[in-house]
């Protein structure tokens, strides 16, 4: 993955606990990013889960905010093979966004401001397994972390917790996003060590 990683960057040190095959451990929150910050106004952000017929389900950033909030503390891992470990997060569960969603897809696209796109068997963003996080360790998060909101699946490598985010689309058949239909891994994860296609 091109792109910045950030001054304070310390890289590795020891840990008493097991990580995914091939990471390191970092204390630092690696900054690495595709192209320039979105700077996203909160009074026109939106998301939006878009359904496979069409319908559409969509919060601006008030009612986002209106929803139950939940504070995730889970492990993240980076295909560039760093590892951090008990984060806190903040942010509403895709649980709750999905109370009222109407589906018969098996997979989802997940689009960001700034033209990123990933995807994901709808299966891992339900369940308790995924978040639209606003908040990281007791602030909002940073635009360079992806701020105002981004996607957190944190069972799959961190490209997949696509940064910015504006919204899903439900699909009836997968299709690749950016970093998938430029080598990576389909799925990513990072147990079995799914970094680039082939793994």
């Amino acid at each position: 993955m091109s792109g910045v990683i950030s001054p304070g960057f310390t890289g590795r040190r020891r840990h008493d606990r097991d990580l995914p095959p091939g990471q390191y451990l970092t204390e630092d929150f690696p900054v690495l990013t595709y192209g320039p910050t979105p700077q996203v106004d909160l009074d026109e952000w939106n998301f939006g889960i878009v359904t496979e017929t069409g319908a559409v389900h969509g919060w601006g950033w008030e009612a986002l905010q209106a929803l139950p909030h939940e504070t995730p503390h889970v492990d993240i891992h980076c295909v560039t093979k760093w590892s951090k470990l008990d984060t806190d997060w903040e942010g509403v569960s895709l649980d709750t966004l999905f109370e009222n969603v109407e589906t018969e897809a098996e997979y989802a696209k997940v689009y960001s401001y700034g033209g990123y796109s990933t995807n994901l068997p709808l299966e891992d963003l339900l369940d308790g397994k995924a978040w639209i996080a606003f908040g990281f360790d007791g602030e909002p998060l940073e635009p360079e972390h992806g701020g105002p909101a981004r996607l957190l699946v944190p069972h799959l490598y961190f490209w997949k917790s696509a940064k910015w985010v504006r919204g899903i689309q439900l699909l009836l058949e997968d299709e690749p996003g950016f970093w998938e239909e430029n080598g990576y891994h389909n799925y990513g994860d990072p147990w079995r060590e799914q970094r680039y296609e082939g793994d």
